[in-house]
């Protein structure tokens, strides 16, 4: 019985709040769940996972040693990825956050260096804007490729210490200015002689990750890899 009143709930619900696609706003159908069947099949892959050398190395390259790095999605203007890391970040949708998470993680568990990492550390928020916010957009993300990779999270070391303004107009070495002393390190013994795997959303200029590899990178034996939901394509 109470299952019955449930679903009549649930189809009430569905009436006065259709479900819409997080990729591109239409009705998505009875049996589609966060993005249509379209989207899903125009997703902007970037294959990285496949390929020995990406935009990622041309743009670290000499900068930040890491182990391995990869972005699942393209990010375009006007584009799905475009769409669904804005419900993510900013519409509470976090649900996409571990949709993508699960997508994704059958990609990496193909590759035989996961297993030779010991933590998920993702890039934090500031505290008051963590607040404001009341999420941070890559938490379901890391919690997806926790439980799917069977990898444990680490959100104690890494740290942001300053609130800055946004960052999206500004060219990579005003970031890396900016930025310079925002993140540090708490309870560096945790991640002494790990690899750790650096978890971010969009990877714009590589400035923030730059800057948070480079702190990881201070504590003794600590290597260094990169994953984030999309790279910003021009």
């Amino acid at each position: 019985m109470i299952k019955f009143f449930d679903k009549i709930h649930k189809n009430l619900l569905n009436v006065v709040f259709p479900a819409i696609c997080n990729g591109c706003s239409k009705l998505l159908l009875k049996n589609e769940k966060i993005i249509c069947t379209h989207c899903v099949h125009n997703l902007p892959l970037t294959h990285h996972h496949l390929l020995k050398e990406t935009e990622i190395h041309k743009v670290f390259y000499g900068l930040v040693p890491f182990e391995f790095a990869a972005s699942l999605l393209y990010f375009r203007k006007k584009g799905i990825a475009q769409q669904l890391m804005h419900n993510l970040k900013y519409r509470n949708q976090q649900e996409i956050g571990t949709y993508l998470g699960d997508y994704f993680s059958k990609n990496l568990l193909e590759l035989p260096i996961i297993n030779d990492i010991d933590g998920i550390i993702p890039v934090p928020l500031h505290k008051k804007r963590l607040y404001e916010r009341g999420y941070n957009q890559v938490t379901t993300f890391c919690e997806s490729l926790e439980k799917n990779l069977s990898i444990p999270i680490i959100n104690d070391v890494l740290v942001k210490s300053v609130d800055l303004k946004s960052q999206i107009q500004k060219s990579k070495a005003t970031r890396l200015e900016t930025i310079k002393n925002v993140f540090a390190i708490e309870n560096a013994h945790k991640i002494e002689g790990k690899h750790l795997l650096l978890v971010d959303d969009i990877f714009t200029t590589g400035a923030t990750i730059e800057t948070c590899a480079k702190e990881i990178l201070k504590i003794k034996h600590t290597k260094i890899s990169i994953l984030t939901m999309a790279y910003t394509q021009s």
